[in-house]
């Protein structure tokens, strides 16, 4: 590797090595100290996004690796750079997202001296991340280059591992930092080993994500419990990139068909838009009526927790086998009802369960209540039903609601699409509001941790690994959180189309029990903040449109036909939108009963 000073060759050996194990992307923000890294992206092959603000191109990041199931690397200067990595970080961890995080900084000496820019970054992101490593000092060293590059290798591998997350190297660069010729590297240096490297990694790591296999005692004991069942229930979670990737429905719901299991799809599980939801398994309005519904004998889940408090309160009381999916055998179960954790593949499991199956050589389904299922398609209909005439009270009446929002958007979106969730109550309307359809729709949202940081940026880093058209739906307020992010778009020629959900403050809280009481609910809850949207979206070269409710659809199918980004906004009364909900859930319930 020829390079004219020390700094230079860490740089170089450093980035040559990633991009020759398959890394794509990385998100640089600008600094001194991180020179030697940036410079060497700059000139290698490896796409470079770069963005001003470190917690914005970290999310963006986080996205991008949501998005391709692939890990996308972060490159800051030393000092509180890398601390405005952290919520990304921790936001990778909990949801199992690849990030490859390389923090600059100062040289060892430089520690715990006062120096400018100078804070303690070993292990700075502590347990969140899956490896952490500290480079060694830069020199023209056969032994120490070699272990830079399986240093490379080995953080690479271990981001896609099971499961998969944060890898953090920090490397400390002395002076000079640019590619400035000194007689540090000799020219014999570039024909070593260490110094050229191999035509390709290094090393090549094998151990990505294994193939985890249950065991046979296990599908043996679920396939029979399935087959044995009179209310067998599937419960797909939002799901971790790489199955979001690689997870074949038709598996799922091959089991579903031949067990009767309803397959109840959190509109992040990967599950509930696609060929399959034309077959009828696939529900997607139990968080209005899981609870009302008799319990569930079987039960097999996977994925993280489901966004639907409704349906994790049935789970938590059902007197049930509760068999819980899980590659990495962690015990992502807050209900604490879960009877049997297999540390196996949702895709490895249900395959195998579906030959077991297959090799009793019997339809099972008829062990299955005859009921079982009926009583869930005459809910699922009863839900829709009543969503269905709400909105057409609105058309008549002009009575905004935020469901139909979503409603809309998912019943509208283009097929290919890629549709981005905020947190807070955009998520969970999504969870009631969207129904299945058979068409490729790739749902995210950030379940890990569940802040309201970091959204638009999220969704932007999604859209940059896709040509699909790209949709955020987000509230006020994570809006205005992640406005940094909005740079983006133009910065690194992304497009959307954001659907801004304006009820001037944290819609949320309505659904909680301090909205009884006043003060302090309004000002210390609800926190209206009185902001105008359309000067933001003009600082950032984007489109504005403020909507009216019942002129959405129109609106929403024209943005979609349009290059660039457009924002549009709606204005919505966040205690009228709750009253609404609960007038649903009354009309839902009366019509069941009478059903």
């Amino acid at each position: 590797m020829s390079a004219p000073n020390r700094a230079t060759l860490w740089g170089r050996t450093l980035v040559d090595e990633l991009a020759k194990g398959g890394l794509e992307a990385v998100c640089i923000s600008p600094g001194s100290r991180s020179t030697p890294l940036t410079v060497a992206f700059a000139e290698s092959d490896i796409e470079v996004f770069s963005h001003l603000d470190e917690r914005s191109g970290a999310y963006f990041a986080l996205g991008r690796a949501r998005r391709t199931g692939e890990p996308t690397a972060l490159v800051c200067t030393s000092g509180t750079a890398a601390a405005n990595f952290h919520p990304a970080v921790i936001e990778a961890d909990q949801a199992r997202v690849p990030l490859l995080v390389l923090t600059a900084d100062r040289p060892h000496e430089l520690r715990d001296s006062g120096a400018n820019q100078t804070i303690d970054q070993v292990k700075l992101y502590g347990d969140a991340v899956r490896w952490y490593a500290e480079l060694p000092d830069p020199e023209a060293d056969e032994r120490k280059v070699r272990n830079l590059r399986t240093t490379a290798a080995r953080a690479l591998s271990e981001t896609v591992g099971t499961p998969a997350g944060p890898v953090h190297l920090n490397c400390p660069f002395r002076k000079p930092l640019e590619p400035t010729e000194t007689e540090e590297i000799p020219d014999s240096f570039a024909e070593t080993l260490a110094g050229r490297g191999r035509e390709s990694a290094f090393v090549e790591a094998h151990t990505g994500r294994p193939t985890l296999e249950p065991s046979s005692d296990a599908v043996g004991a679920l396939a029979e419990a399935l087959a044995t069942a009179d209310r067998p229930l599937i419960v797909a979670g939002p799901a971790d990139p790489v199955d979001l990737v690689e997870l074949e429905p038709a598996t799922v719901l091959a089991v579903a068909d031949r067990v009767g299991a309803p397959v109840l799809a959190d509109p992040l599980s990967g599950l509930r838009f696609g060929e399959g939801v034309a077959d009828g398994l696939v529900y997607g309005g139990y968080d209005a009526y899981a609870h009302v519904l008799p319990e569930p004998d079987v039960v097999v889940r996977f994925g993280a927790s489901p966004t639907s408090k409704s349906l994790r309160g049935a789970l938590e009381t059902a007197d049930a086998d509760q068999y819980l999916l899980d590659p990495a055998g962690e015990w992502r179960e807050a209900t604490f009802t879960a009877t049997d954790l297999l540390a196996a593949t949702p895709e490895s499991v249900f395959e195998s369960v579906r030959e077991r199956l297959e090799e009793s050589g019997e339809d099972v389904s008829v062990g299955a209540d005859d009921e079982w299922l009926e009583r869930f398609d005459r809910a699922e209909r009863a839900h829709w039903e009543v969503l269905k005439r709400a909105l057409e009270a609105d058309a008549l009446e002009r009575d905004p609601f935020e469901g139909g929002v979503f409603a809309t958007v998912f019943a509208e979106a283009p097929d290919p699409a890629t549709i981005a969730v905020a947190n807070s109550m955009p998520i969970r309307d999504a969870d009631r509001f969207a129904r299945p359809r058979a068409a490729d729709l790739t749902v995210l949202g950030n379940r890990g941790a569940s802040g309201i940081d970091g959204t638009a940026s999220t969704a932007l880093g999604a859209g940059s690994a896709t040509d699909d058209p790209l949709v955020l739906v987000t509230g006020d307020l994570s809006f205005y959180h992640d406005s940094n992010g909005l740079l983006a778009v133009g910065r690194c020629g992304v497009d959307a189309t954001i659907v801004l959900l304006d009820n001037d403050g944290g819609g949320i809280f309505h659904k909680l029990p301090i909205a009884d009481f006043e003060p302090p609910f309004t000002e210390q809850f609800e926190t209206p903040h009185g902001l105008e949207f359309e000067p933001l979206a003009e600082l950032y070269g984007l489109e504005f449109e403020r909507v009216a409710p019942v002129d959405f659809a129109t609106a929403y199918r024209r943005s979609l036909e349009r290059a660039g980004t457009q924002v549009l906004a709606l204005e919505f009364d966040s205690g009228a939108n709750h009253r609404r909900r609960e007038e649903l859930e009354t009309r839902l319930e009366a019509a069941l009963t009478t059903d």
